[in-house]
């Protein structure tokens, strides 16, 4: 795991000049790519752990690890050794044969969660794409809700993905305008208010879909206890409680799944980005038998979905965290990081919000938006990324150390001095 002290070579890293590698492949992604993102002026080449290096030979501290997919640091040898060694046996097959890797896959990330099946898909979208179908299908099967009239409902401030019935209930505009005509059956209640929660519940309600943490809207912590309501309303009312833990399971708070920090077991999980290692994409639904035994042969698919060598790689992630040493690792290193970043509240920082190795910090918007403080970060050698205008993410790789920790609230506190 990566500890060194060594700090890294970009100390006066500016606007890319006209004539070096680093604009010439800017300039190219400009003029060929679509301009769906808006990334720093920074061309990564090499990675290692928590480090990145661009095509000049400088190094970063990469602190927000590809927003949670890359939980275990770039090129883990475990995950690493697991695809190169499937690579040379087996790769795809279609869903329409079985392979070695498949079942075992399976079998331990069901273990892990302490249900009983796991649907397997590719990108974190694919797999709330898939919840919304199990869980309308479960509503007309098994609660007997008139079909074609199932509701779910979701938080404020939510971040489920990209496709057009995700963004039909997302309330960022950027995310949501022009992209209508939207999906129905959704009902909006604001993030962390039981009470609104409840009223909303009708006899045709099947789910509530959440986030533990709302991790696009900038770390955003529920009320204490709130997650422990929301399972006892579910249960109460017979409608599932899905957690979308794609950006806060699989270690990233301290324990496997946030849910867990809470003592929380909903009925259904959501979970991807880290279940790929950083090296394939790799999601899945994990839930009981009678949740997902609504899904029969035809009603459901995937060519790609738990293809061999995406079973291999997510296998590796289960085994990495079956021994706890990530979320142990999470929760110790969560913790100076969290001190360390209390301590900038009122200096420049108007609020922090922390669990395990990732947090959410509100720059006080008359010094700087969170953009420039990317930017000024960035010429310090450290890589974060920004949110709603003056809020920086922070989520590091578990395999960050004390000294990594340090550098990163060294370049905070430089930046706000």
């Amino acid at each position: 795991m990566s500890d060194t002290a060594a700090r890294p070579g970009a100390r006066e890293h500016r606007s890319p000049d006209p004539g070096t590698p680093t604009h010439a492949h800017i300039s190219l992604a400009e003029l060929w790519l679509a301009s769906n993102y808006h990334p720093l002026p920074v061309v990564i080449s090499h990675a290692e752990g928590a480090w990145v290096t661009d095509v000049e030979g400088r190094r970063y501290l990469d602190a927000l690890a590809g927003y949670s997919a890359l939980n275990f640091g770039h090129l883990h040898p475990a995950l690493v050794g697991a695809a190169r060694a499937q690579l040379d046996r087996l790769t795809l097959t279609s869903r329409a044969f079985h392979s070695d890797r498949l079942g075992p896959f399976c079998r331990d990330l069901a273990t892990l969660a302490g249900k009983e099946l796991v649907l397997p898909m590719n990108t974190g979208a694919e797999a709330v794409e898939t919840a919304i179908k199990v869980a309308r299908r479960w509503g007309y099967e098994v609660k007997g809700v008139p079909d074609g009239q199932a509701r779910i409902v979701v938080m404020a401030g939510n971040f489920h993905g990209r496709t057009t019935t995700i963004i039909s209930f997302s309330d960022d505009p950027v995310a949501h305008d022009h992209y209508g005509p939207y999906t129905p059956g959704f009902d909006t209640v604001p993030y962390g208010d039981l009470g609104a929660l409840e009223a909303a519940i009708t006899d045709d309600t099947v789910a509530v879909l959440l986030e533990p943490i709302q991790g696009e809207g900038g770390v955003i912590l529920p009320p204490d206890g709130w997650l422990r309501g929301v399972r006892d309303l579910t249960r109460r009312t017979n409608v599932l409680m899905i957690a979308d833990e794609i950006q806060s399971g699989l270690g990233r708070t301290g324990s496997t799944f946030a849910c867990d920090l809470e003592g929380v077991v909903p009925d259904v999980y959501i979970l991807g980005k880290a279940l790929g290692g950083g090296i394939v994409p790799v999601s899945a639904v994990v839930a009981d038998r009678d949740v997902l035994g609504v899904i029969t042969p035809g009603s459901h698919g995937s060519t790609f979905g738990g293809n061999p060598l995406g079973a291999a790689v997510g296998h590796a992630v289960v085994d990495l965290l079956a021994t706890g040493e990530y979320q142990q690792r999470a929760r110790h290193l969560g913790a100076e990081l969290a001190a360390g970043l209390g301590e900038l509240v009122g200096h420049g920082v108007d609020a922090v919000r922390c669990r395990g190795l990732w947090a959410g910090i509100d720059i006080d918007p008359g010094l700087m938006t969170g953009r420039e403080a990317c930017h000024r970060l960035l010429e310090r050698g450290v890589l974060v990324k920004d949110t709603h205008g003056s809020t920086v993410r922070l989520a590091p790789p578990l395999v960050i150390g004390e000294a990594e920790i340090a550098i990163l609230l060294d370049a905070l506190r430089a930046i706000l001095r």
